[in-house]
């Protein structure tokens, strides 16, 4: 993936988690936020050390950036993302990784043409929160 298209600086990242918006599916979380018009997106990868060693953790990461940079056409322009690898992305081949994680960019809706997924219930922010609660019983 060109230089250009990565996040790199922690305060890039720290904005997208505070900020950003999330949705997962087992394998991966994708944390996104629109940002100013330029015409492209930029992305970052996150390979927990829980994963494995750094070899591990460099072929995840080198994976999820080519199934990204080939499929680029199909993203939104304009926003920053951040995709999280979870442990049963270990045991995945790269065709079922690609598939996985084009779900879970269509269920954020981040792919051109697809809307996010709402589950039926209140949409969260980024850190999990719905938010405050009214009380309903006198509509406040």
């Amino acid at each position: 993936m060109h230089r250009k298209l990565r996040l790199r600086k922690r305060e890039d990242f720290n904005t997208v988690y505070r900020y950003g918006k999330s949705f997962a599916n087992s394998q991966f979380v994708v944390y996104w936020r629109k940002r100013a018009p330029t015409g492209t997106f930029r992305m970052g990868v996150s390979a927990s050390s829980k994963l494995g060693g750094a070899v591990v953790r460099n072929r995840l990461r080198r994976m999820v950036k080519e199934i990204v940079r080939l499929n680029a056409a199909k993203l939104q322009e304009d926003i920053d993302l951040i995709l999280i690898v979870r442990k049963p992305a270990l045991s995945l081949s790269y065709k079922e990784m690609e598939g996985s994680i084009l779900h879970v960019l269509r269920k954020a809706g981040l792919l051109k043409g697809s809307k996010p997924f709402n589950g039926g219930g209140k949409p969260t922010t980024a850190n999990g929160n719905r938010g405050k609660r009214r009380n309903e019983a006198n509509g406040k």
